[in-house]
């Protein structure tokens, strides 16, 4: 008997290994699954700018990137207290427009930088719903009085047409992942919710079949048909559950890590994991062969990025020697 419905494999020849630079923008799946990639050693940045929800701010974000031109004070609002930008997340806000502008050019310089690099950009599509501000549409409201915005649900032409024109444009030669967030919008109320979530679905399925550097990852039908249980999300009912989320990563590696990743990812997991043990006692011998063990581990992998784990484990030699 079978009591779950489980998401075919992916059938893509899309692979990601450690020799490539992955660029992860977008609601919370890419940063999920960037945290994965980077704790397993890949070269992954995510959302430099912040969480990103709406696939018009996300396309603005990768413009904004490169181009490569500096945030200005005349983009920033100041709310009494604090200096922000509506491209930007509430994280970058700031007590003075300097700090705030400092704040917000790095992570611009960063996210041209990762563009620059990436052969490989996932982008996660959170919500079609949006919020225009002087006919703008904004990344984040930064709790300013809602009689400010207007809001509209995007239409799958808008989105296609938006990242279409990303796709071919900056994102040319890069290979692309659409996921849709299996985050619940519970502000937009269900039916809202699925509106918007079928909006980005269809969007993706038809770049899908326009473009051919373009794949899609099935986050939402996982969660939301693989899973299906109340189990499976956080006590807020609206994010996935740590449970899910491990499960999401395994579904991902699964259908998109390259054979050399996969070979590899149980050592490198090991040796990280190694890094975080606490010994008992750690100047005894025991715990000096540990750490040289460790070292002959890394030895083995060459080209993969292990500078904290080695730094750690010489200090320990070098220490209790």
């Amino acid at each position: 008997m079978k009591f779950r419905t489980e998401i075919e494999p992916l059938a893509t020849d899309l692979r990601i290994g450690y020799r490539n630079h992955i660029l992860a923008l977008g609601s919370c799946f890419a940063s999920h699954m960037a945290d994965r990639l980077a704790a397993a050693k890949f070269h992954v940045v995510k959302n430099p700018s912040g969480i990103l929800f709406n696939p018009l701010s996300i396309a603005e974000a990768i413009r904004s990137y490169a181009a490569a031109q500096p945030v200005t004070r005349q983009e920033l609002g100041f709310d009494g207290d604090l200096w922000y930008h509506f491209n930007f997340h509430g994280d970058f806000s700031a007590p003075t427009a300097d700090e705030a502008l400092q704040r917000m050019n790095r992570a611009r310089q960063a996210g041209a930088e990762a563009l620059r690099t990436a052969d490989r950009v996932i982008l996660t599509l959170g919500t079609a719903w949006v919020y225009e501000h002087d006919g703008h549409v904004v990344a984040n409201c930064h709790r300013r009085p809602a009689a400010e915005f207007s809001r509209r649900r995007l239409t799958v032409d808008e989105v296609v047409a938006c990242l279409t024109e990303i796709i071919e444009g900056p994102l040319a030669g890069k290979r692309t992942l659409l996921t849709v967030s299996p985050v619940r919008h519970l502000g937009d109320g269900l039916p809202g919710n699925a509106a918007s979530k079928a909006t980005l679905r269809l969007a993706a399925e038809i770049l899908t079949e326009r473009l051919p550097q373009v794949d899609y990852f099935p986050a939402f039908e996982i969660l939301l048909d693989d899973l299906r249980d109340y189990r499976f999300y956080a006590d807020d009912l609206v994010h996935p559950a740590q449970q899910a989320i491990a499960y999401l990563w395994e579904r991902f590696a699964e259908a998109l890590l390259d054979d050399e990743a996969r070979r590899l990812l149980p050592e490198v997991e090991a040796i990280v994991a190694a890094a975080a043990h606490r010994p008992r006692n750690p100047r005894n011998e025991a715990h000096r062969a540990f750490c040289r063990r460790q070292l002959e581990r890394i030895a083995a992998l060459p080209g993969i990025d292990f500078q904290p784990e080695s730094a750690l484990f010489r200090q320990c030699i070098e220490i209790n020697s």
